[in-house]
C-alpha cells in the first residue's frame, strides 16, 4: 500500500502504468526477483542488502523515506487496561523511548553488537550495514510520539488503498500522554 501510495505521488498509477505481481509470499519476493521475472522489487531488510551483496541488485529508494512517518509500529492496548494499569503502560514506553534514545545515539556497530543475538542468520557486518541506511535515511524518530500527521498519512495511504471505509479521528485512538512522558516533553 505504501509503495502504491509513493508512485500515485509521483503521477504513476499502479494500475495502469507498470505490472505489481503481489502473489509472491512474503519472504520469496527477493528470490523471485533474481529470476529475472522482474525489474524491480520492494525488499525488507536484509533482503534488500544481501541482493547487493550478492551484486543481485541495488537499493535504489527507499519507500520509509519516500513516504514519510508512516507508523509501521504502534502499540495497541484496550482503553480500560490504559486506565487500570498505567504504571505499566508507562514502564512500557519508557522501555521503547529507551532503545530510541539508544539507536540515536550509538554508531551502526555498536548497535549491530548489541542486536546480534536477534538476527543469528546474519553476520553483524550486514546488521552494520543496514542499520547505517537506516539512520542515513532517518527511520528512526527521537521519540514514540505518534504525531496526528503520522496518523492522517497513515489514514491516506489505507484510504487511497481501499483498506479504510471511513477515516478515525485521531483524539479517538490515539493518546500520547505516555509517549510525552517518556521523552520528557
Amino acid at each position: 500500500m505504501v509503495f502504491e501510495y509513493i508512485l500515485k505521488k509521483h503521477g504513476i498509477d499502479p494500475k495502469t502504468d507498470l505490472s505489481i505481481d503481489q502473489s509472491i509470499s512474503f519472504g520469496l519476493t527477493a528470490a523471485a526477483f533474481t529470476s529475472n521475472d522482474a525489474d524491480y522489487t520492494v525488499e525488507f531488510e536484509p533482503f534488500a542488502t544481501g541482493l547487493e551483496q550478492e551484486g543481485n541488485g541495488y537499493v535504489v529508494a527507499s519507500l520509509g523515506k519516500d513516504s514519510g512517518y508512516v507508523p509501521y509500529t504502534a502499540y495497541s492496548a484496550r482503553k480500560s487496561y490504559i486506565e487500570k494499569n498505567p504504571e505499566i503502560i508507562q514502564k512500557f514506553t519508557n522501555a521503547i523511548q529507551k532503545g530510541m534514545d539508544y539507536v540515536n545515539t550509538h554508531t551502526a556497530e555498536e548497535i549491530a553488537e548489541v542486536i546480534k543475538p536477534q538476527f543469528k542468520e546474519t553476520d553483524t557486518e550486514t546488521i552494520a550495514t543496514i542499520i547505517e541506511r537506516y539512520k542515513e535515511q532517518d527511520t528512526w524518530k527521537a521519540d514514540t510520539i505518534f504525531e496526528a500527521e503520522s496518523f492522517d498519512l497513515l489514514q491516506n495511504i489505507l484510504e487511497e488503498a481501499g483498506e479504510l471505509p471511513k477515516r478515525v479521528p485521531y483524539e479517538d485512538l490515539v493518546t500520547t500522554e505516555f509517549s510525552k512522558k517518556a521523552a520528557g516533553k
